[in-house]
């Protein structure tokens, strides 16, 4: 590999520029003592500490390697190169990033759901032709849209938006947490087979003598009979489970987060 070419090359520059201690000449001693036929002692038990000058010059060419040694290692492809011959790459493990819903965009809630115009409860009382239902458990609307034709039913279409609730969160989606929405008109059930999807399901329910429809499950496609007796079909603006009322041809449609109880409590508040 070019980088432990690069590495053996600097490391025998290095051997070449430090000057190392000279060797003593043990050959004529040695000689001398066997002529001599002496015996060589055996060395004491401490042993002879070299001179301070022969010390030195060991510790500043060990000083020299470790230089070395600590630049190729800060040089990244000497460093791979170290790292692959020794095997002591390190597995770091990564961590997903929990990402954050991206915040809502400033202004009415209501705003943002196609609900029409934006009004008030008084003002859209006055605009059609039946007496406005209030939930008495929700209490009063955070916010009161009004909508005709040719996007609102035939004789208007009053949405009531409420936020959240006690045990009732609202969508991280459109901040909203329950839709009341109320229109003249009827409830084919002949149209349910054909609109809703398998995974969703229907029930009759009752609400204070009125026929009632509770629909769960999937996201699904209602089709309300208008004033006129013409298929109209909407939209969820939730995408939630469903209540459908008939409050004597008034169609209430409640939408949000809810269980069926929850529902059916509110449907029966509604004055």
């Amino acid at each position: 590999m070019p980088e432990l070419s690069e590495l053996e090359a600097r490391l025998t520059t290095l051997g070449r520029q430090v000057e190392w201690p000279p060797t003593p000449n043990l050959h004529a001693g040695v000689m001398a003592k066997i002529a001599a036929q002496q015996v060589i002692p055996l060395p004491t038990r401490r042993a002879i500490r070299p001179s301070h000058w022969y010390e030195n010059r060991w510790a500043v060419a060990a000083a020299a390697v470790i230089l070395a040694l600590a630049a190729l290692v800060a040089y990244q492809p000497s460093r791979d190169t170290i790292a692959n011959w020794l095997n002591l790459h390190t597995r770091i493990k990564q961590v997903p990033v929990l990402t954050t819903p991206s915040p809502l965009p400033p202004g009415p809630i209501g705003a943002r759901l196609g609900l029409g115009g934006y009004s008030t409860l008084p003002k859209a009382s006055a605009a059609v032709r039946w007496p406005v239902l209030v939930p008495s458990t929700l209490g009063q609307p955070d916010e009161v849209y009004l909508q005709f034709p040719p996007d609102g039913a035939l004789q208007g279409e009053v949405t009531l938006v409420y936020s959240a609730r006690p045990g009732i969160p609202a969508s991280v989606q459109t901040g909203a947490a329950v839709l009341v929405t109320e229109a003249r008109g009827a409830v084919n059930t002949d149209f349910f087979g054909k609109t809703l999807g398998p995974d969703t399901t229907l029930q009759l329910v009752t609400v204070a003598g009125h026929q009632g429809y509770w629909i769960a499950g999937a996201p699904h496609v209602l089709v309300l009979i208008d004033a006129n007796g013409n298929p109209r079909y909407l939209t969820l603006r939730l995408a939630t489970n469903t209540l459908l009322i008939d409050e004597g041809g008034t169609i209430v449609r409640i939408e949000g987060n809810l269980t069926k109880d929850q529902a059916l409590q509110i449907a029966a508040s509604l004055a």
